[in-house]
């Protein structure tokens, strides 16, 4: 199908997209990689008058460390993570995901800003961002802001995000040397999870005391599942004690139904990769 007109408006600085979004208000839409937008928009599930289009504004692409806290810019390709030294070094979980996002032409053109904005409950970055502490930095009208991804994400396909905002930066501080991992059931046409889990554990000598475990395509936003965590952490890394905590997967939690899973099934896939997940970080 065809969109609806728009016209279109292509920012060169934060400023100025910022400033095309509080003059052209509810009207206006962002535009990145535009992977979601403009299928969206094809089918008019999605229209616009205005479409900003931010791919071109190189202060937003940029992987760099400071001090102990890495800084991935919005307009970051799923490329660019999985890619970076630095991300591999101080946070490998998300280089992990980004290479299992879709197929190689959407892995160079979308982008991680993007992808949080559009909060699909399938997402694969939420999972791995949420094990990570990460926090989202945001930036309007009225200045800058600074988000817990926790916080950011509100619901199916909602954000903290207002109308005339945009995500500059993901900001998570340096988890060198944690074992951490991201497993997915993927829908082998789009490769979107139907069930993806991110574990990450600061130490696996002794013990479990940090463990984190987070899912993406279980309920309608990514969630850290608290059961499984408090079911791991004081115990030692075997296979009973990984078993017995990936039962409480879903624990709490309003579990989707699609045309790709039932409730049942989905929450059956979540115990399976919380048990993969888990026994992969602690080599069981």
């Amino acid at each position: 199908m065809i969109p609806t007109s728009f016209q279109y408006h292509r920012a060169s600085s934060v400023d100025e997209a910022v400033s095309l979004l509080s003059s052209l208000g509810d009207d206006a839409k962002i535009l990145a990689g535009g992977h979601s937008l403009i299928p969206a928009m094809k089918l008019r599930l999605n229209q616009a008058e205005h479409l900003i289009d931010i791919s071109g504004i190189k202060d937003l692409r940029y992987i760099k460390v400071s001090g102990d806290t890495l800084h991935i810019g919005a307009g970051s390709t799923h490329t660019d993570i999985a890619n970076s030294a630095d991300v591999q070094e101080h946070m490998s979980i998300l280089a992990e995901t980004a290479d299992l996002i879709g197929d190689r032409q959407v892995r160079n053109k979308g982008t991680i800003g993007g992808v949080l904005a559009h909060a699909d409950p399938a997402a694969d970055y939420p999972a791995a961002l949420l094990v990570a502490n990460a926090e989202v930095v945001i930036k309007g009208g009225s200045g800058e802001r600074v988000v817990a991804m926790s916080d950011f994400l509100q619901g199916l396909f909602e954000t903290d995000l207002a109308e005339n905002e945009i995500i500059t930066e993901v900001r998570m501080s340096s988890a060198k040397g944690a074992s951490a991992t991201y497993q997915k059931f993927m829908q082998p046409a789009s490769r979107y999870a139907i069930v993806g889990c991110a574990v990450l554990i600061g130490d696996t000598v002794g013990k479990i005391t940090d463990a984190r475990v987070a899912f993406t395509s279980v309920g309608e936003k990514a969630y850290r599942a608290s059961g499984v965590e408090n079911a791991i952490n004081e115990k030692w890394a075997s296979a009973e004690n990984i078993s017995a905590a990936s039962a409480h997967a879903v624990d709490g939690v309003d579990v989707l139904s699609d045309h790709f899973a039932s409730v049942e099934y989905r929450s059956h896939l979540a115990k399976v990769y919380a048990a993969r997940a888990l026994s992969k970080v602690l080599d069981k």
